[in-house]
C-alpha cells in the first residue's frame, strides 16, 4: 500500500495547521501532525478501513475533534481526499 495525496487534501492539511496555530496551541498543532502520522501509518500498516462516509467507496476518520480525514482505497493506494474542518458549514463539503 501506498499513500497519495491530493491537490485539495494537501491545502487542507496546511489550511488546518494555520487554523490550529491561530486558535490552539503548538501542542494541539503538534497532536494534529502526530494524529494524522499514526493514522496513516495504521492504514498504511494493518489494512484498517474506517467508518463509510455518505459518498462511495469514501471512508472518514476524526483526526481530532476538528478535524475529519476523508479517503479513498484504489489498487493498493490510499488517496487522501480532504481533511475537513467539522466548525465549516457541511452544505459547502465537496470531494474535489
Amino acid at each position: 500500500m501506498k499513500i497519495e495525496w491530493t491537490l485539495v487534501s494537501k491545502d487542507d492539511y496546511w489550511n488546518n495547521i494555520e487554523y490550529l496555530e491561530s486558535r490552539w496551541s503548538e501542542t494541539e498543532v503538534l497532536n494534529f501532525i502526530n494524529e494524522v502520522d499514526h493514522s496513516l501509518n495504521l492504514l498504511l500498516k494493518n489494512n484498517i478501513i474506517f467508518k463509510e462516509s455518505d459518498y462511495k467507496n469514501v471512508y472518514k476518520l476524526v483526526i481530532i475533534k476538528q478535524i475529519t480525514m476523508y479517503y479513498s482505497i484504489e489498487n493498493e493506494t490510499i488517496y487522501l481526499l480532504r481533511f475537513w474542518n467539522n466548525y465549516q458549514d457541511l452544505n459547502t463539503f465537496k470531494l474535489k
